[in-house]
């Protein structure tokens, strides 16, 4: 009878020995609108202290909220890393995202959504950035609703209409005047025969070369110019004509005549913008999620994507390089807007379209 106990408790040992795969943790699947540089990095860092693995699936954020809708429950993802909360509200609405511990919601220190259903993990902040050679700061608007009347500047402003961060900009204008408003300043800035890019790194080397005065763009591409860094977002594999590949490093140039205007404070020129993640609805291992997503809000990670693509990190007391102002300084510019209204993008985009500006 002992021996047949004995035998009975080896069979468990070895099946259950087993059922966990000799120890071996099953792997963690992001989905990220993030770019590789920032990401690939911080997913070494994570592996390392972890010995977990990780797969991670890029694209834009329109391309992974599109594969995340069309594989439904049998999705292999566990974490949405994304680019803009307006993709992040997108699929809190769609449901597929988990609602988060008060625990993990709690150690940001500004930004969080209210449906506690993703965490934001850095923020990028609008400007105009200017070339010191042709334009004195002095001669430039305390608001961006005025730029339009500067007629002095036609034909040498720079945009970006089709990006999402000029999108994520104009559905603020939108949301927080009015749709006639955001429409006049348009039109407006339409009549100053503005010189449009895809992105925002070929605008600023351009406007380096003094082919334009000035550009609507993220503080973080003057710093990446001036300092180096790697871009942020994920913008595919194509290299674009006369500009590096996507995340690859630039030279860094700290003469370079380009410098950010910052309007008057609380403008919405000066909006703050986030990025976040969150853990899939149908991942099969949320522990494991939730833990990769405490680990973003980690000063090392906070530290790693501050140092490495020059975005502010969101959790309170974390430090940035010295050659970009404060956090606290840069939240004093910016307006008071909720950034999960930024899912309210269709409105913006047929706004766009209507004035020609898409």
């Amino acid at each position: 009878m002992k021996r047949l106990l004995s035998l009975s408790l080896v069979l468990t040992l070895v099946l259950s020995l087993l059922g966990c795969g000799g120890g071996e943790q099953e792997e963690l699947v992001i989905y990220s609108g993030r770019s590789k540089p920032l990401v690939d990095s911080l997913v070494q860092v994570y592996q390392q202290k972890t010995d977990i693995p990780v797969r991670v699936k890029y694209g834009t954020d329109a391309q992974l909220l599109a594969a995340l809708q069309e594989e439904g429950d049998q999705s292999p993802a566990d974490v949405f890393w994304a680019n803009t909360t307006g993709a992040l509200g997108n699929a809190v609405n769609n449901d597929l995202l988990a609602t988060l511990p008060d625990t993990l919601a709690e150690r940001p220190g500004r930004f969080v959504p209210s449906n506690q259903r993703w965490i934001p993990v850095t923020t990028r902040f609008r400007v105009l950035a200017y070339n010191s050679d042709a334009v004195s700061p002095e001669d430039l608007p305390s608001s961006v609703l005025d730029l339009p009347n500067h007629s002095e500047l036609e034909g040498r402003v720079g945009w970006t209409p089709a990006y999402s961060s000029f999108q994520d900009f104009v559905t603020a204008l939108r949301l927080s005047t009015s749709r006639d408003t955001a429409r006049t300043w348009l039109t407006g800035m339409q009549d100053l025969n503005p010189k449009s890019w895809a992105s925002n790194t070929p605008m600023v080397r351009a406007l380096e070369a003094g082919e334009i005065d000035v550009a609507l763009t993220n503080h973080y591409y003057v710093m990446r110019l001036k300092y180096g860094g790697a871009e942020g977002e994920y913008e595919g594999e194509e290299e674009e004509e006369g500009e590096e590949e996507e995340g690859e490093e630039v030279e860094p140039r700290t003469s370079a005549p380009v410098e950010m205007y910052h309007f008057a404070d609380g403008d919405l020129g000066n909006l703050a913008l986030v990025t976040g993640a969150g853990a899939l609805q149908t991942s099969d291992q949320p522990d494991a999620a939730r833990r990769f997503l405490r680990f973003l809000l980690s000063e090392q990670a906070q530290s790693f994507a501050a140092t490495q693509v020059n975005e502010y990190p969101v959790v309170s007391g974390t430090p940035v390089p010295e050659y970009m102002m404060s956090a606290e300084e840069a939240l004093k510019l910016s307006p008071e807007f909720d950034p999960q209204r930024l899912e309210e993008m269709d409105p913006t985009l047929e706004l766009l379209r209507d004035v020609g500006a898409l």
